[in-house]
């Protein structure tokens, strides 16, 4: 009961914090923010990591995403019937949320100006929210409607601040002038997309998230295309091209193994140790 008076505050919060967020990342290109877009920003930092300009396009279908979730904060695409599991849900999910969105408002003003360590610490804060989103929706278990209102938004956001986190430490590196130990920059973007495809497999397979490995693959499709076009690397980085391509692939299994599991449905419980207990006991029982 408590949780279904909570209600309002955190629907209205969830509501400005998203307006505010889609507000200012808006405006941040259409003023521009500091004089700058988000991709010149970007672009000043050059790194193999980096992927080709049309994969940005997916903050489109994550601020819909969100919009419908916000919506859903609301009342609409459901009924009140779940009563308090549902609220439970939707108010931890609330709170994670605007404390993402916050920190997504604050990001844009760091990395328009410039200040990107303050921008990574930012991202960071963005990540552990939609983590714990994930996790809190792991453990509700909810039924269909909530997992394609609920879920899949914070998972394509997640899939995408997974990536985008790489990114921006990678940025930060560049920014510092960090000569890599001598190492060559495209082996340590080598390393880098292991690092990360290591990350998101694990985390695909342990939620059984479809959508969150889409997103990665939509992500390493797009360094390939920065990789092998003639406006991008050119294709002067083999090794580089051959490690997304087998990232690709090892995405692409993942998600096999997760469809594979889905069907099979949820392993049996442990067999009951009644009896055993019982003969452990003397035979008493309770």
């Amino acid at each position: 009961m408590a949780a279904t008076r909570a209600r309002h505050p955190v629907k209205v919060l969830v509501a400005l914090t998203y307006l505010l967020m889609v507000a200012v990342n808006i405006l941040a290109n259409a003023l521009p923010l500091n004089g700058t877009s988000t991709g010149d920003v970007s672009d000043a930092y050059s790194n193999l990591f980096a992927p080709a300009g049309y994969a940005f396009s997916i903050w489109g279908v994550i601020y819909l995403l969100l919009g419908l979730h916000v919506l859903y904060q609301f009342g609409l695409f459901h009924t009140a019937s779940q009563g308090t599991g549902r609220a439970e849900l939707l108010n931890k999910v609330g709170w994670y949320f605007s404390i993402s969105s916050l920190a997504n408002t604050a990001w844009v003003f760091a990395w328009h100006y410039d200040l990107i360590a303050v921008s990574v610490a930012l991202i960071v804060v963005i990540l552990i929210c939609l983590a714990a989103v994930s996790q809190t929706v792991r453990a509700a278990d909810p039924p269909l409607r909530d997992r394609l209102f609920v879920g899949v938004p914070f998972s394509v956001y997640f899939g995408w601040t997974t990536v985008a986190t790489v990114a921006n430490v990678t940025v930060l590196l560049v920014s510092l002038d960090w000569d890599g130990f001598g190492v060559a920059d495209s082996d340590w973007t080598i390393a880098v997309l292991l690092l990360a495809m290591a990350i998101g497999t694990a985390t695909m397979l342990r939620n059984r998230d479809i959508a969150y490995g889409l997103v990665l693959i939509w992500a390493y499709v797009a360094i390939l295309v920065k990789h092998i076009s003639a406006g991008g690397f050119d294709s002067r980085y083999p090794y580089v091209i051959a490690t997304v391509t087998a990232c690709l692939l090892v995405y692409v299994v993942a998600g096999v193994v997760i469809v594979v599991r889905r069907r099979a449905g949820p392993a049996r419980p442990a067999p009951a140790t009644r009896d055993a207990t019982r003969v452990i006991g003397g035979g008493g029982g309770i």
